[in-house]
């Protein structure tokens, strides 16, 4: 063994390399301190130095808010500005437009009621959902659904009628009180589109059940209420679907025109003066938002949440860069993804948000 006590140079090296300055305005790592009584409001404000997803958690946060604030008047007139945008008055009541999208199964948890909040207080503007986000609305209207387990097995819930989303229960009675409900509006509409010409489209049929249900629960309630035009590409892809397949043979000759909803989709990006994007989950719902805003050359703010990885190649997986890319958020905006179940962040992120705003306006 070799008796040689001298540090070895190469090593001493390799570990103390010397560090540059940290640039000034660097954020700081630091949790909060649980030694004082801390409100909702402070919790949440520490998250952007927690480090990981608790600070996309805090900048998700941020960006929200400043799509929220941000008016045009807050920008110089351009030379190309169209003389209705000319008007001081106009350029500050001129909000950034807000896109909101998430999937079925959120519309089966609890996150309901917090999108209702969105919808019944105007405070997005577009709606984008895939079938099950709109139908789950309204069985929960007719009857409740249940938590569960993950574990529970699949054969003895088939046997007793219980459907199982991860560990939430829907009784299937309760989609047969859903065909019960929606099968003679499906009659009124053909009768409709046979007596005075109507083409239905998913949006306004979304917008037609909504008023049709005259329940304050329900989220497309207060989004046909208020105008709020709700795009769904892919409506057939579940109970509703399965209902108008039922409609077709006791009652045929239903038209839904999907090409009508997609200029009304894209023109709500391409005439919007600024864009932001909130988008709970991936796949199709992700993608018709970010396509929307590549016809104006991307959104300018834009928050996804979701659990995907970037890994597959999937959409859901993809993060806001790859959208930068394509032309979907624009190079200069500001963006984020939170690796997160969406029931976990976004209650705290609308009431670090949305809902402090809307409370605060009311004091």
């Amino acid at each position: 063994m070799s008796n040689n006590t001298e540090q070895p140079n190469g090593a001493l090296d390799a570990v103390f390399v010397e560090s540059v300055e940290m640039p000034k305005g660097s954020v700081l790592i630091q949790g909060p301190d649980f030694n004082k009584e801390l409100t909702l409001s402070q919790l949440l404000g520490a998250y952007k130095q927690m480090g990981y997803q608790g600070s996309s958690l805090g900048e998700s946060i941020e960006i929200i808010k400043e799509m929220r604030k941000w008016r045009l008047s807050d920008d110089p007139i351009t030379e190309d500005e169209a003389k209705d945008f000319l008007d001081p008055e106009i350029r500050k009541q001129t909000k950034c437009k807000i896109f909101l999208g998430y999937t079925s199964n959120l519309v089966s948890s609890g996150l309901r009621e917090i999108i209702r909040f969105l919808a019944q207080h105007k405070m997005v503007d577009v709606i984008v959902s895939s079938a099950g986000g709109i139908e789950e609305d309204f069985i929960k209207c007719l009857a409740p659904t249940y938590l569960g387990d993950f574990s529970l097995d699949g054969r003895e819930l088939r046997k007793k009628g219980l459907n199982r989303i991860g560990n939430l229960l829907v009784p299937n009675n309760n989609y047969c009180k859903f065909e019960d409900w929606v099968i003679p509006i499906l009659d009124d509409m053909l009768k409709e589109q046979k007596e005075n010409g109507i083409i239905w489209t998913p949006s306004s049929m979304i917008h037609r059940l909504g008023k049709e249900i005259n329940d304050e629960s329900s989220i497309y309630y207060w989004t046909t209420k208020n105008d709020i035009p709700v795009f769904c590409p892919a409506i057939t892809d579940g109970s509703l679907g399965d209902m108008i397949y039922f409609h077709s043979y006791k009652n045929p000759g239903l038209i839904v025109d999907i090409a009508a909803d997609i200029k009304l989709m894209n023109n709500q990006a391409v005439f919007a003066k600024k864009t932001g994007m909130i988008i709970l989950g991936g796949g199709l719902i992700k993608h018709h938002i970010c396509n929307a805003n590549l016809m104006r050359n991307g959104a300018d703010y834009a928050v996804y949440i979701n659990t995907g990885q970037e890994f597959d190649g999937s959409d859901a997986g993809a993060r806001p860069d790859e959208a930068v890319s394509w032309g979907k958020i624009r190079l200069n905006s500001r963006s984020c993804k939170v690796y997160a179940d969406a029931t976990l962040v976004f209650p705290l992120i609308v009431a670090e948000t949305f809902a402090k705003e809307f409370h605060s306006d009311k004091q």
